[in-house]
């Protein structure tokens, strides 16, 4: 009797991100898979990156019908295809200020979002994700095939980009000095950041902190906020000039709309920043406005179950994070009202570390 072979892609991909599995070894004719990128085999001079808003939305849309597009994200550039029309209006929308090319030497990640070619293109419509011709997650309904784009590079950042340590937080910065903010859903952790990054802060990202191996710095990725439910027509209300996707409605995740990152935050994407706090935030309708110390040991243990990739790195994890939690002040905020909240971080930078107390 042959083998069962059920599950043998998940656990591929839970324990080798980077495996030497032949499907994703080989990829696509006349290119090879090595540590992450695939190179492929051009010659000539190549064009420099444009802006994404360079490009017609008739232009874009028909590149990413074809070969794709090269979209550059931080330190990660992805070469994404699709001809599904909403994804195409996402793109120009969300990532007008991202630079993007018609081609490249490489890319560290391969993604296309199309629709199946059974019955399913006509009877209840769906999308597929496709990672290097992989399919890591059933598909969605048509309605969400943007949000899907988004979490799925989300996983391939958190599955495969190694290089640094990676924890579910978002991260703002001003002043060179940058405030991490865990936060589980509903907390309200990227309605605060999409607050902040429009009176003062840079965004660095809403969903992942990329910390250094080597020296404990954050890098920027600088993409769209996720916002969901109550806090979509919130922020339509605060910030009414903001760019926001259409409402996705009936996710897992239950209403989903995808904010604009500010056009300042794009173009400083480079800068990197030195983390000074830690701050596990919590909307509490009503609360009183509230910051309040939070042990260091506490804080270490709860980034270590927020990270994607903490056991992946082993020692060199350990090192990174508690080194992190070191230098940093760490709080735990409750809030009820936003200008009280903002009205808070005003201060924080300040004071260069925080609060008196923050390292006790």
């Amino acid at each position: 009797m042959a083998r069962r072979r059920s599950g043998s892609r998940a656990r591929l991909r839970e324990l080798h991100p980077r495996s030497s599995h032949p499907r994703l070894r080989a990829g696509r004719r006349g290119c090879r898979h090595d540590g992450g990128l695939r190179r492929l085999r051009r010659s000539g001079p190549r064009a420099l990156p444009v802006r994404v808003s360079a490009w017609s939305q008739e232009e874009l849309a028909e590149r990413l019908r074809g070969p794709g597009i090269y979209l550059h994200t931080g330190p990660f550039l992805s070469h994404i295809r699709t001809a599904v029309p909403a994804v195409a209006e996402g793109i120009a929308l969300l990532y007008a200020d991202h630079k993007v090319s018609a081609e490249e030497p490489y890319a560290d990640f391969h993604i296309a979002l199309q629709r199946p070619g059974s019955l399913r293109r006509w009877i209840s419509p769906q999308v597929r994700f496709e990672y290097d011709g992989l399919l890591p997650f059933k598909p969605l309904p048509l309605g969400q095939a943007l949000p899907m784009l988004e979490w799925g590079l989300n996983w391939c950042i958190g599955a495969h980009g190694h290089q640094f340590l990676i924890i579910h937080a978002a991260v703002i910065e001003r002043n060179g000095l940058a405030a991490i903010l865990p936060g589980a859903p509903g907390s309200g952790k990227s309605t605060l950041t999409a607050c902040l990054v429009h009176n003062g802060w840079r965004l660095l990202s809403d969903e992942m902190a990329l910390v250094s191996l080597q020296d404990g710095g954050l890098t920027a990725l600088a993409r769209p906020i996720s916002l969901k439910n109550r806090s979509i027509d919130l922020i339509a209300d605060i910030l009414p000039n903001a760019a926001l996707s259409a409402r996705s409605e009936d996710t897992v995740k239950g209403a989903v709309a995808l904010l604009k990152p500010p056009t300042t935050s794009v173009e400083r994407v480079a800068e990197p920043a030195r983390p000074a706090w830690v701050i596990f935030p919590t909307f509490k309708l009503g609360a009183a406005t509230e910051l309040a110390c939070r042990s260091k040991a506490d804080t270490l243990i709860e980034l270590g179950r927020n990270a994607f990739n903490y056991s992946v790195h082993g020692a060199r994890g350990f090192e990174a994070l508690s080194g992190l939690v070191d230098t940093c002040a760490c709080y735990r905020l409750t809030y009820g009202e936003m200008t009280e909240a903002l009205a808070l971080f005003g201060c924080l930078d300040a004071q260069a570390a925080g609060p008196v107390g923050a390292r006790t």
